[in-house]
Formats: structure tokens, C-alpha cells, sequence
């Protein structure tokens, strides 16, 4: 169930963290992939090395998915590389963190249009070349529904993002294609570095996680693969929590 050799995936933000084992894990499986970053170049070809090595074809494109020229002239390369796409996973973020009566119009408009925005120019431009059987995948987190410190304008960019999923799941739908969201716990990647409460967060996380160790890249990955594949094909405009239980605890 597992086997979807042949396919052709695009992982925003694939050159680290979530994003690149979502890449391996899909690759892994048959997947042939479009790598994405903006960045980090020398780690999206390292990550390109390493999907060649397990047999798939790989793609490494620059792309900033909160521009809209930048998303149409990567859609022409995949076009032209691939002429289809089966998958998408809106996994790239970004924002500032910041108290709220710090943040600005700026701050703002940047978390929402990294974060819900691109979910949608990135939907229009596959959609045309996405068949029936087809996944759309937004990679969200805890902040969508709960109030973390410093995380205002991400938070409620990435509820927005869960939003924007359901939406989408009820309009695409009839096409076949399914439209899913992956919620990660408290993951210890790059992004997390950014928090000055790092080693408070997590350390909280592990203590309040009933599974006893904080959720990994690969554990979000592993669900990403359940989600493309046919065992999925009934599940449709959900938020699909990994956090070995975190948020369950009051």
C-alpha cells in the first residue's frame, strides 16, 4: 500500500528539518521529487544526493513560495521535468517572533504569506496537473490552536493555514484529490532555534509528552507516507496531530 513508485511530489521547504524527511521518506517509496528552497542551497542538493541514492529522481529548485512569479516560473521547471504532479506538501515557514504589541503590518503580512497564502498559489498551479488519486499536504502546528509565547503572528497564520485546508478539501474533493493537515509537536529543528525559550520548550515537551521523547522529523514523515498513500483515500480535510500525545495534556 506503500508502493508509489512513479510519482512525482514537491516538498516546499525541503532542504532541512520536516521538509527533508518528508523528501527521503517519500523517495524511499518510489516517489520521484521536486526539492524546493530558498536559501539553503548546498543542504537542498545534499538532500538531492541522498534521494538519488535511494533510486528517485530528484529536482532541486530555488523558489520563494511567497512569491508569486517565483511559484509560476517553478511550475514551468516541473512541467518540463516531470509533466505532472501527485503530490504537494506546503511545508516552508517562516515568521517573526515577537510580543504581539511589537509586531507590525510587515510582520504580519510575511507569517500569513509564507505560511496560508502560498498554500493557495501552490494549489492553483498543481491542481492543472494533478490527476485524480492526487494529495495535497499543509504542514501545520500546536500554535494553530494554542497560545505560545512570542508566537502570535505564526500562530494565527498557520489556524489560517487549517482553514484554508478544510476549504480546499470540500472544493477538490470531487476531483479525487485529497487535502490533509500534519500538525507537528514540539520538533527540535533549525526553526525551533529561533525561540529564545528553546530548552524551555522542549524540555517541557518531553515532560508532558505520554509517549516519554519529543516528536521527530521522521515521525511527521511517516504520516506524510500514510497520508499519500490508498490508505488514506477516505481521510479528507484533517488536522492529523504527531506529538506522541503532548496536546492532550491540560
Amino acid at each position: 500500500m506503500f508502493d508509489l513508485k512513479g510519482k512525482v511530489a514537491l516538498i516546499t521547504g525541503s532542504s532541512r528539518g520536516i521538509g527533508q524527511a518528508i523528501a527521503m521518506r517519500l523517495a524511499e517509496n518510489g516517489v520521484n521529487t521536486v526539492v524546493n528552497y530558498v536559501r539553503h542551497r548546498q543542504d537542498a542538493e545534499n538532500t538531492a544526493t541522498a534521494i538519488a541514492a535511494r533510486g528517485a529522481r530528484c529536482l532541486v529548485v530555488k523558489a520563494n513560495v511567497a512569491e508569486e512569479n517565483d511559484v509560476a516560473a517553478m511550475f514551468e521547471r516541473i512541467r518540463a521535468e516531470y509533466g505532472r504532479l501527485d503530490i504537494l506538501v506546503s511545508n516552508a515557514a517562516s515568521g517573526v517572533l515577537k510580543p504581539v504589541m511589537e509586531l507590525s503590518t510587515r510582520h504580519w503580512n510575511w507569517a500569513m504569506d509564507i505560511n496560508a497564502r502560498a498554500l493557495l498559489t501552490l494549489t492553483q498551479h498543481s491542481v492543472p496537473i494533478m490527476a485524480a488519486g492526487g494529495r495535497i499536504l499543509a504542514v501545520s502546528s500546536l500554535g494553530a490552536v494554542r497560545a505560545i509565547e512570542n508566537y502570535t503572528a505564526v500562530g494565527a497564520s498557520k489556524a489560517a493555514l487549517e482553514s484554508l485546508v478544510r476549504h480546499l478539501a470540500v472544493e477538490l474533493g470531487p476531483k479525487g484529490i485529497n487535502v490533509n493537515t500534519i500538525s507537528a509537536g514540539a520538533v527540535d529543528t533549525e526553526a525551533l532555534k529561533k525561540f529564545p525559550n528553546r530548552t524551555e520548550i522542549l524540555d517541557g515537551a518531553r515532560t508532558r509528552t505520554p509517549m516519554g521523547r519529543l516528536t521527530t522529523p521522521e515521525d511527521v514523515a511517516d504520516v506524510a507516507l500514510l497520508l499519500c498513500s490508498d490508505l488514506a483515500r477516505m481521510i479528507q480535510g484533517q488536522t492529523v496531530v504527531v506529538d506522541g500525545g503532548y496536546s492532550i495534556r491540560a
